[in-house]
C-alpha cells in the first residue's frame, strides 16, 4: 500500500479517534467529577457523611474499574443501541468509552480532592460554609492541578480504549489497523497507525503537563 493510499485512511481514522476520545472525555468529566467529590464528602468525617451511600458508590466505582474494557464494550451493546440507535461507528462508541472511564476518573478525582489541606476545609466549615461553597471555593480550586493531571491520564487511557473499540466496529485508528494492517498484512500501515497513536499520547501528555506546571506556578505566586 502506497502513502497516497494510506493517507486518506489514516486521516479519517485519526479524525474518528479524536472525535470519540474528546467527546467521551467530556462526558467522563461531567459524570466522574461529582462522583469523585461525593466519595469524599460522604466518607467518614465528610460534610455529607453517609456511610451506606459511600459504600454503594465505592462498590460501583470498583466494579466499573475492574471490568476489562473489551468485555464492557460488548456487554454494553444493548445500552449503546438504546441510547444512540446503533452500536457501530464513532458516535456509538462514545457511550461505552464514557461509561468505562467514569469510574476510573472518579477515583482520580477522589485522590486529588483528598490532597486538599484539611485546615482549609475546616475553616470553611467553621464559618458555616455549605457544600457549594466548600466545593466551589476550596476543593476544586485547590485540587485543580491534580484534576488536570487526572484528565490528562484519562484522555490517554481513552485513546487506548478507542483503539480496542475498533475490534467491534468502533472505527478510528484501531479499526483501520485491524482492517488494513492486520487482516491485509500491511505492516507499513500498521506501523503508521502505531506512530500516530504514540504521537497523540505524547501531545496530550505534553499539553497536560504544561497546564499543570502553569497552574502550580500561579498557585505558588498567589500563595
Amino acid at each position: 500500500m502506497t502513502w497516497s493510499e494510506m493517507q486518506p485512511l489514516l486521516t479519517q481514522g485519526t479524525y474518528d479517534t479524536l472525535y470519540m476520545v474528546l467527546w467521551s472525555t467530556l462526558v467522563t468529566v461531567i459524570g466522574g467529577l461529582p462522583v469523585g467529590i461525593l466519595l469524599v464528602l460522604t466518607d467518614k468525617g465528610g460534610l455529607l457523611q453517609n456511610q451506606p451511600l459511600n459504600k454503594v458508590l465505592g462498590v460501583i466505582v470498583n466494579l466499573g474499574r475492574s471490568l476489562p474494557f473489551i468485555i464492557l464494550l460488548i456487554a454494553l451493546i444493548p445500552v449503546t443501541t438504546a441510547v444512540v440507535g446503533t452500536f457501530i461507528g464513532p458516535t456509538a462508541m462514545i457511550v461505552p468509552l464514557a461509561i468505562g472511564a467514569i469510574p476510573f476518573f472518579a477515583r482520580l478525582v477522589e485522590t486529588a480532592v483528598r490532597e486538599v489541606d484539611p485546615g482549609l476545609i475546616e475553616a470553611v466549615e467553621s464559618m458555616g460554609g455549605g457544600v457549594p461553597t466548600l466545593v466551589g471555593k476550596v476543593l476544586l480550586p485547590q485540587a485543580l492541578p491534580s484534576l488536570i493531571a487526572g484528565v490528562t491520564t484519562t484522555l490517554i487511557t481513552l485513546i487506548g480504549y478507542s483503539a480496542m473499540a475498533g475490534a467491534v466496529g468502533g472505527e478510528g485508528l484501531g479499526s483501520k489497523a485491524i482492517t488494513y494492517g492486520f487482516q491485509r498484512f500491511e505492516t507499513g500501515f500498521m506501523l503508521a497507525t502505531v506512530v500516530i497513536l504514540v504521537a497523540l499520547v505524547t501531545v496530550v501528555q505534553l499539553i497536560g503537563d504544561g497546564v499543570v506546571r502553569f497552574l502550580a506556578r500561579r498557585g505558588g505566586r498567589t500563595a
